[in-house]
């Protein structure tokens, strides 16, 4: 047995001599048990439990990002629109903003347009959720190698990277527009979200959206697309900067060749018949590219409409430069472009012609304003503004400063017509022969004006249709033509005399309309009350009026060297004489159609004087009236004067009629 002491050594020496048992771990990682390689080779359960692991904590963190990235409000930029001009036949005149953007519905979309933009962009539109896995992994691995993020978006992601977000390339902003691109998907209609993409997309040209891009490449609407151009806009989609046709000969070659492929895609995704597709052989070439956004377009005339459409808008509808600054309203006007650019290249090519400012220091500063008015109704067609509207700031057609002359003598006439004083009666009471009217001097009319008054005189001028304030005070001179009206308003007051003496106030916009919510409610579109033409009342009494013109054609017989008899029908004109003193030349005229006044005025820098026009344009210019009176003349060559000749603009609706 043992003492004690030797079983206790005995005991201790067999419990040191039992194995030691392994502490179990965690994670066995490396592997207890194996060598070398399989030592470092992760077992089936490490591999599914990593796989479950990683998976859950992705959920959950997608979770979280989904919950707490919503859809935040549009970019400022995104909604901001431009406000459209249109010419009288209804095609472009400018676009006015800091975005060059008309929103437009989906209907006025053409379908094949549609289809050209989904096949090239993303043919499973219709059917998707709205983003790209595939996408968001590329962005990814090109993040992980320094490149871009830039992947495969739909038009989901892209509507909202344009609608929502900034154009960083950043892997935090490709997350944001994952997830708000399905909470987008949800609440929006797929053709809701095609339709923003279509207006907020960039298809160079400084033009935004679908609209101005049809306008800027084709010189259409977007509803007159055709299947072909609308191929050509989608490529557009990819980079401007590559695919427009115009940027060389390697952006054809890119352009035609995208055109081609979008078109075969359309057949291959069935959203166009391999038959309808053979139609499309040649390559609809864009147009050069054109500034016509510029308010320097069109002979630099195109500021000077934008003004006049702009003040009358102000007058007739209540809109204010705030409202107008908001941008998306389309305004059409009464404007003919064909008059505009014929009007204008005659006032500059006059200048050039007879101005020669470096050897005759009288030739400097000349001025010329003018408007077209149409007699039927006041749609005022044309003006002359001034040499280009971004550099002198002044309208010369519609601003008052510039006393009208001889060209007022004919309302002095026609008041005293109405006073019951009869031209072909001598003596007392009676009037001078009519061909002593046409030229009789100042004292003439200083007679007539005393006889009838200056306040029935400034009553028929006002009832013609020159504005009260455009009246000069009441004096002995008043008669002369001392008052200032525009060449809008001699204008219009002209055309009442070609219309037996029914006025017709002067209009320059016909309509206008605004989109309401182009996004999401699909707001009803708004039409700008208050555009009606004015209405054509009785100004003067029309046996009056028929007189005044008769003797109105024996100036114009003696002014236009015969022209009248040539052209296409009767013609009257007034005009300044070498007596008026005033510092102003006119002529204004009307053929049946169509009356267009005409001024010359000289002034000097940073000085609102009026300076004398004595020898300007050298010798033959008769103070400025030859000048006047070739502009008109060749203004209305072609146009109005030529045999069987007319406007192109279409009547407008015809006003109302009150007789008064």
């Amino acid at each position: 047995m043992g003492t004690h002491a030797q079983r206790v050594r005995a005991h201790a020496k067999k419990v040191t001599a039992r194995p030691r048992r392994r502490r179990r771990r965690l994670i066995d990682y490396p592997r207890h048990g194996r060598r070398g390689v399989r030592r470092w080779l992760p077992s089936w359960r490490q591999w599914l439990s990593t796989f479950l692991l990683g998976t859950g904590g992705l959920a959950g963190l997608f979770t979280y990002v989904y919950v707490t990235v919503d859809v935040p409000d549009e970019n400022a930029a995104a909604s901001r629109e431009a406000n459209v001009y249109y010419w009288a036949d209804g095609t472009q005149l400018v676009s006015i903003g800091a975005v060059n953007r008309q929103n437009v519905r989906l209907d006025d979309i053409p379908e094949s347009v549609r289809d050209a933009v989904i096949a090239a962009e993303n043919a499973s539109f219709y059917s998707d959720s709205g983003v790209s896995p595939m996408g968001l992994g590329r962005a990814v691995v090109n993040m992980v190698k320094g490149q871009e993020t830039q992947g495969g978006s739909t038009i989901t992601q892209q509507y909202v990277k344009n609608t929502y977000l900034s154009q960083d390339q950043t892997m935090t902003r490709k997350v944001r527009e994952f997830v708000i691109s399905l909470k987008v998907d949800q609440r929006k209609t797929k053709d809701e979200i095609l339709q923003g993409y279509l207006n907020s997309s960039w298809f160079g040209r400084g033009a935004y959206g679908i609209e101005a891009a049809a306008h800027a490449y084709y010189g259409v609407s977007a509803r007159d697309l055709n299947a072909s151009q609308g191929a050509v806009l989608a490529a557009l989609l990819k980079g401007a900067e590559l695919y427009d046709p115009s940027g060389g000969a390697a952006n054809h070659r890119r352009a035609k060749a995208r055109w081609a492929w979008i078109l075969d895609r359309q057949v291959a995704v069935g959203r166009m018949s391999a038959k309808e597709r053979a139609r499309y052989k040649e390559f609809p070439e864009p147009q050069k590219e054109s500034r016509s956004t510029s308010l320097s377009g069109h002979y630099g005339q195109a500021g000077y409409l934008v003004d006049i459409a702009n003040k009358y808008l102000k007058q007739r509808t209540g809109l204010t430069d705030k409202d107008l600054a908001r941008g998306g309203y389309k305004i059409h006007t009464t404007f003919d472009k064909r008059r505009v650019l014929q009007l204008a290249r005659t006032a500059q090519r006059t200048l050039d012609q007879r101005l020669d400012p470096k050897k005759r220091p009288q030739d400097k500063g000349v001025q010329v304003g003018a408007a077209s008015v149409r007699t039927q109704d006041g749609a005022l067609l044309a003006v002359y503004g001034g040499p280009d509207a971004t550099r002198h700031f002044s309208n010369n057609a519609d601003t008052s400063g510039v006393p009208a002359g001889s060209a007022f003598k004919p309302f002095v006439l026609a008041a005293a017509l109405q006073d019951g004083l009869r031209p072909d009666a001598e003596g007392p009471g009676g009037l001078t022969p009519g061909e002593a009217l046409v030229q009789g001097g100042n004292a003439t009319y200083q007679q007539l004006g005393k006889k009838v008054g200056a306040a029935g005189v400034r009553e028929v001028a006002v009832d013609a249709g020159m504005l009260e304030s455009s009246m000069a005070r009441p004096d002995k001179s008043f008669p002369l033509g001392t008052s200032t009206p525009s060449a809008v308003r001699l204008a219009s007051a002209y055309g009442t005399f070609a219309r037996g003496g029914l006025q017709h106030d002067p209009y320059s916009v016909t309509s206008v309309t605004r989109e309401g919510d182009p996004e999401g409610d699909g707001g009803e579109r708004e039409q700008i009350e208050g555009l009606e033409p004015p209405r054509t009342r009785r100004a003067l009494d029309s046996h009056a009026a028929t007189q005044v013109d008769t003797v109105l054609r024996d100036v114009a017989r003696d002014s236009l060297d015969g022209v009248s008899a040539a052209g296409g029908g009767p013609v009257a004109a007034g005009r300044t004489i070498d007596q008026d003193r005033l510092k102003s030349a006119w002529f204004v005229g009307y053929t049946p159609k169509v009356s267009t006044a005409v001024t010359v005025f000289r002034l000097r820098p940073r000085s609102p004087l009026l300076q004398p026009l004595s020898d300007v344009g050298g010798r033959g210019s008769r103070h400025g009236n030859a000048l006047t009176e070739r502009i008109w003349r060749d203004a209305l060559s072609g146009v109005d004067l030529a045999p069987g000749a007319g406007s192109k603009v279409s009547p407008s609706k015809a006003p109302a009629f009150d007789d008064r």
